[in-house]
């Protein structure tokens, strides 16, 4: 986005994953399965930081799924959900501010 704008495929992919993410309950969700050591977290350590019932958390972790954010696998009885990095280096390079150059003028904070 910042060398070029943004073709609409890509925007509706990048508009679907921060839909995603503007729930709390989903941003906490991305956050604590990133913060597990090994990079991976079970569903069944996720429901207890959270004051929604199982099958809520399931659907959300649904929809970080469907959005791309977050890869799963089914082992036994459990689910295991890891964040997936090409996703975030994708939001994270939209968010990047362009470097200022000298012919770019900067604005002053106010």
């Amino acid at each position: 986005m910042v060398s070029e704008p943004l073709g609409e495929e890509a925007a509706a992919d990048l508009a679907k994953m921060f839909k995603a993410l503007s729930d709390p309950v989903r941003l906490r969700l991305l956050s604590l399965i990133a913060s597990y050591a090994g990079g991976e977290a079970c569903v069944c350590d996720l429901t207890g930081p959270f004051d929604v019932s199982q099958p809520t958390i399931s659907h959300h972790l649904k929809v970080l799924r469907e959005a791309g954010l977050v890869g799963s696998e089914r082992r036994g009885t459990w689910v295991y959900y890891w964040v997936l990095p090409a996703a975030l280096a994708k939001l994270s390079s939209l968010l990047q501010a362009p470097a200022a150059t000298a012919t770019t003028p900067v604005a002053s904070a106010r």
